[in-house]
């Protein structure tokens, strides 16, 4: 069984390595996650695995063949260390999907009273997607590949969501959303 250790403590730096100190370790404990995000809850990206962020452009080309011969057939291509990878910009797309998927099925709870929704996954003929809710509305979505345990994969979001509630406070996601190129929270309200 994997155990991970207790993130690094909680001012707003250490916060921001921790949070991906956390995402780095889902991603590396589990396989076959394509990409993963976490989602505020206005539906900004604060945070998402890239596929393929961390190659080196032409690193190795015998390595890209099989990967474009996969592309070329309609299969996810498979990454360092045999993980399967979505296409870029994966992580943007993820954090779109999450966001609606977290609305409707927000909506769907509310009609028929049954409280907030704390999980959703929908299971695809390629792929699952998993979402969970993190204590301050925030959302982590993960796209798997057929092969993964949704089990596996639950038990990890569960594990990554009990230790980054406390880490996405609110001067951590306005960091977040400047580095992702969004208006903080204060400058989007109008000025009186």
């Amino acid at each position: 069984m994997i155990e991970y250790s207790e993130a690094p403590a909680s001012d707003e730096c250490e916060g921001l390595r921790g949070l991906r100190w956390l995402l780095t370790r889902l991603l590396e404990e589990v396989p076959g996650l394509r990409s993963v995000a976490v989602v505020s809850a206005d539906g900004l990206s604060l945070l998402s695995s890239e596929p393929g962020a961390d190659e080196e452009p032409g690193a190795d080309a015998a390595a890209e063949a099989p990967a474009a011969d996969a592309a070329a057939e309609g299969e996810p291509a498979a990454g360092p260390r045999g993980k399967v990878r979505g296409p870029r910009g994966a992580g943007a797309d993820l954090a779109t999907v999450v966001s609606g998927l977290a609305a409707l099925t927000g909506g769907a709870a509310e009609l028929m009273e049954a409280g907030t929704v704390k999980q959703t996954m929908v299971t695809m003929a390629r792929g699952s997607l998993l979402v969970m809710a993190i204590s301050d509305g925030s959302l982590l979505g993960v796209h798997t590949d057929t092969e993964t345990d949704p089990g596996l994969v639950a038990y990890h979001m569960g594990l990554f969501v009990g230790r980054a509630g406390h880490l996405l406070t609110p001067e951590l996601r306005a960091r977040l959303r400047e580095q992702a190129g969004h208006p903080s929270e204060s400058a989007a309200e109008p000025e009186e």
